[in-house]
């Protein structure tokens, strides 16, 4: 290996113990490829195997908590104990790689399509999302607020005893947790809304449900992380500012790690922060090393992995380019960094393993990843 990469190869200890054996994770993406009925397919864990050799850490695709939560078709169920043996496959195929799984956990809110969950499409308050054709949701009542914060503890024991080394709490890209603490879609009078510091009640409490579970049923260390989004494009929507009072409020959860969602790990912030740093460094500031920090966004090349590393963020996921390259982290151990692949042909389905549903998308949505042709 050229011993410039070597900070790579790191290993990362989270606050609660667990060793990463690198600091490359792989991020979660959507693949749209599971059972009808709600448990892994064959194909997701075939998928999943085959990206889980180099990576520190594995976090899945997001799997919904509650029945009305399904955020899109072909995605995978955490609603009750009957889908554990369906997780503890996905478990089992990332970690006999040598990765550590992590299961993210989600409720889909008002971005919930309506033929996914019966037409119950549900939110913080009845404003419906400004992305084209969504659905007006109805405003949740308070007692059913506190049914899914505690159906995000059930996921964890489920995630607990489907061997998971953690799970990842999702309240970035919009969907239910981030919808709370939005003012676009959290109009509430009650005590899940208000200012920007009573709007974090929902996604503080989901923290301590998920928390309360793994120190009833984990025998062993078990993560907890939380995924956020910085901005939001929707007037009002969130700020630099508001973020940072979320940031205030979760690192002192104890988590083991915050993991940032961005398109672009070096994008500037557009509104409640200046743009002398980037939101990653804004992040990383505010954060403090309270908890550790994962950044993500258009990395692809072991020189851009490295070039945010320098930045101090402790982890780097990497979502498309793991699904373009698996042998990432293994052709940089190995001293074959040319041969590292950051572009797609047509002809490369079968040999990257990639689900019918994932490629079908990968296919059909232009400029979503770099696809040259075949030489």
């Amino acid at each position: 290996m050229n011993p410039k990469y070597s900070p790579i190869f790191e290993k990362v200890t989270l606050p609660n113990g667990i060793i990463l054996k690198n600091k490359i994770v792989l991020a979660p993406m959507t693949h749209s490829s599971s059972n009808e009925d709600g448990t892994v397919s064959d194909a997701e864990l075939a998928y999943y195997a085959r990206r889980s050799g180099g990576a520190g850490m594995v976090v899945t695709a997001v799997t919904y908590v509650t029945e009305n939560g399904k955020g899109f078709v072909g995605q995978f169920s955490s609603t009750d104990d009957s889908f554990i043996p369906s997780l503890t496959k996905l478990a089992n195929s990332i970690k006999e790689q040598g990765a550590k799984a992590v299961l993210q956990i989600f409720h889909g809110g008002r971005l919930c399509p309506p033929d996914a969950v019966g037409g119950d499409v549900v939110a913080p308050s009845a404003v419906a999302s400004e992305r084209p054709g969504s659905p007006m949701p109805r405003e949740l009542a308070e007692s059913e607020i506190e049914s899914i914060i505690q159906d995000f503890g059930e996921a964890t024991r489920r995630a607990i005893a489907a061997g998971f080394d953690g799970v990842e709490i999702h309240g970035a890209n919009g969907y239910l947790i981030q919808q709370f603490v939005s003012p676009h879609s959290n109009r509430r009078e009650d005590r899940f809304g208000g200012d920007a510091h009573q709007r974090l009640t929902f996604p503080l409490e989901v923290i301590d449900s998920v928390q309360a579970a793994v120190r009833e049923h984990a025998k062993t260390p078990f993560m907890v992380g939380y995924r956020f989004s910085p901005e939001e494009p929707e007037t009002p929507g969130l700020t630099m500012e508001e973020t940072f009072i979320l940031l205030d409020a979760i690192k002192e959860k104890n988590l083991d790690y915050i993991h940032v969602s961005l398109n672009d790990f070096w994008s500037k912030p557009r509104r409640g922060a200046d743009d002398s740093k980037s939101r990653m460094e804004w992040i990383l500031e505010r954060v403090g090393g309270k908890a550790p920090v994962i950044g993500v966004g258009q990395i692809h090349t072991p020189d851009e992995a490295l070039a945010a590393l320098e930045t101090g963020v402790p982890l780097l996921a990497l979502g498309r380019e793991l699904i373009i390259e698996p042998d990432w982290v293994e052709k940089i151990e190995s001293g074959n960094e040319e041969h590292i692949a950051v572009n797609l042909t047509k002809l490369d389905q079968e040999r990257l393993v990639i689900p019918d549903p994932l490629w079908n998308m990968i296919m059909n949505v232009p400029g979503w990843f770099p696809v040259v042709d075949s030489e």
